[in-house]
């Protein structure tokens, strides 16, 4: 995967569970922020009835992250399919001198919400992820 986005996250104290690290759905909610900065980036998202659902999430906790730290989430597309996209992602931590902490996987349909069915990923949104995919990284 070549990361298209990047996003640089602050942990918070309140990111932290009873076992003293950051909690599992915090992770959850990074793979969110990241994936929506790209969905913007593509327009995907605030325009129209059709939109992105997420199907299926899959992380791998590679190390555990504690407060205080900044995260960076990278992510990009590594699959496109007829009406789905798989997003992969990878975070590392400015703590641990940029070591990876998370690799993780979404796949997200392309979905039309006023028929209430998935439907075809189009060519432009096709062409906006493939020129995407070409560029620097961009940091949000």
């Amino acid at each position: 995967m070549k990361a298209a986005v990047e996003i640089e996250l602050t942990v918070l104290w309140g990111d932290m569970d009873a076992l003293g690290h950051v909690n599992n759905a915090v992770y959850a909610r990074w793979l969110e922020q990241a994936r929506i900065a790209y969905f913007e980036r593509v327009g995907l998202v605030g325009g129209g009835s059709v939109g992105p659902i997420l199907a299926r999430q899959a992380i791998d906790f590679v190390q555990p992250v504690v407060y205080p730290d900044r995260v960076r989430v990278a992510v990009g597309v590594s699959r496109i399919g007829t009406t789905s996209v798989t997003l992969s992602y990878v975070a590392t931590s400015a703590a641990k001198q940029g070591a990876v902490v998370m690799r993780a996987e979404s796949i997200i349909v392309v979905f039309d919400y006023a028929e209430g069915r998935k439907t075809p990923v189009s060519a432009e949104l096709r062409t906006k992820i493939e020129e995407l995919a070409c560029s620097t990284p961009t940091a949000s």
